[in-house]
């Protein structure tokens, strides 16, 4: 047998980029030193709960994971895709930590792709499930993705810190991505949004369009923000409510911002005694959203902060041609990707400032990655 050939890297940030990336490229990788240091080293429930997403997506890829947790070898296999497949999340992280890589891996698999995945759907650390329907899903459509077979039906919702969430997404496959001269941000047009509520009054949710509705429609009349409150099963484990907002320009560019207020969870306390922390009060909540969307808005670019990394990567999968796009201030997300995207990819972009906008213009000629098992038609 032949030798394999690992590269070598440590610590565990970017972890999530790293394997999408090393599976993008076939390169077997070797991450150490995973939190070493820390009180509780090596691998967290959420990263391993990735790995055997991984798992279940690829045929023949290889993980070995040593007893801390601290060290693991990752051989990538061949994306597979397939219908009707299953993931529990866990509840360290949101869903939204899995569908990025999810999506961009279904993209290039072999078949497409269906899954369940369960677990949270809305929390503040990960962009919500709502983001990835009404934002990501039609920002690939700019990359030559078709809308067939494209969807994310959210079927139950699912609070921090104990889930119950469920969403089903589908990905079409494609034969290569196509190159982007996406530069133009337009004017906003239009704000849609959702609120939703979970094991709490529906009165949050209307407290919170009320209020964000208060500073929007000072500055542009088509604001519609529907509600969702989930009852029942479908309303998860936990209480918690909160809104995703879109802004949608002239040019077909969508700009998105979400929050979630729950109880955190604390290990070793009761959840009983969670219940006497106050929380945000939704007017509060939808004053905040709505002057995130609108710092969004402001920054400039066709995409708003955390769809950067996303949009870099996606432009590095293009063909052997010229992407161009233009994006507000350079989020941290964004900049790691641009390192990895030329670590792994071999893909550099070219940066420029545009003072006039205080945007940026980046540049690149894709890596030229193609789905070896989907016929041109």
């Amino acid at each position: 047998m032949a030798k394999i050939n690992y590269r070598r890297l440590k610590g565990s940030q970017n972890f999530r980029l790293r394997l999408l990336l090393a599976t993008l490229s076939s390169t077997p990788v070797i991450i150490e030193d995973i939190r070493a240091d820390d009180t509780l080293p090596g691998l967290r429930p959420h990263e391993i709960s990735l790995l055997r997403l991984l798992e279940k997506v690829s045929d023949d890829c290889l993980i070995e994971i040593n007893e801390t947790g601290t060290k693991f070898k990752y051989k990538p296999g061949i994306v597979m895709g397939g219908r009707n497949l299953l993931h529990d999340c866990g509840i360290s992280r949101s869903i939204g930590y899995f569908l990025e890589p999810l999506i961009v891996l279904g993209l290039f698999a072999k078949k497409p792709l269906s899954i369940r995945l369960k677990g949270i759907t809305n929390d503040s650390k990960d962009p919500s499930v709502d983001t990835f329907r009404s934002t990501t899903l039609p920002m690939l459509k700019q990359f030559g993705v078709p809308s067939e077979g494209l969807d994310l039906k959210i079927e139950s919702r699912g609070s921090p810190p104990l889930g119950g969430g469920e969403i089903v997404l589908s990905v079409p496959i494609v034969q290569s991505l196509t190159a982007v001269n996406w530069i133009d941000e337009g004017m906003v047009k239009r704000i849609r949004g959702v609120s939703f509520s979970t094991r709490v009054s529906v009165q949050f949710e209307n407290a919170m369009i009320y209020a964000a509705r208060g500073i929007f429609n000072r500055l542009l009349p088509d604001v519609h923000i529907f509600t969702d409150h989930k009852a029942g099963p479908q309303a998860g484990n936990s209480p918690g409510y909160g809104i995703s907002l879109v802004a949608e320009t002239t040019s077909g560019c969508f700009i998105s911002a979400d929050t979630t207020v729950s109880y955190a969870r604390r290990d070793g306390i009761d959840l009983e005694d969670e219940e006497k922390n106050e929380l945000m009060p939704p007017a509060e909540v939808g004053v905040q959203i709505a002057s995130v969307l609108l710092q969004e808005i402001e920054q400039g670019g066709v995409v708003d902060s955390t769809h950067q990394g996303l949009l870099f990567l996606l432009c590095a999968l293009c063909p052997q041609d010229v992407s161009k796009v233009r994006v507000g201030k350079l989020s941290p997300y964004g900049e790691e990707t641009l390192r990895q995207i030329r670590d792994f990819l071999g893909v550099k972009f070219v940066i420029k400032p545009d003072t006039s906008t205080r945007t940026v213009m980046l540049k690149c000629v894709g890596s030229g990655l193609k789905n070896l098992s989907k016929k041109s038609s």
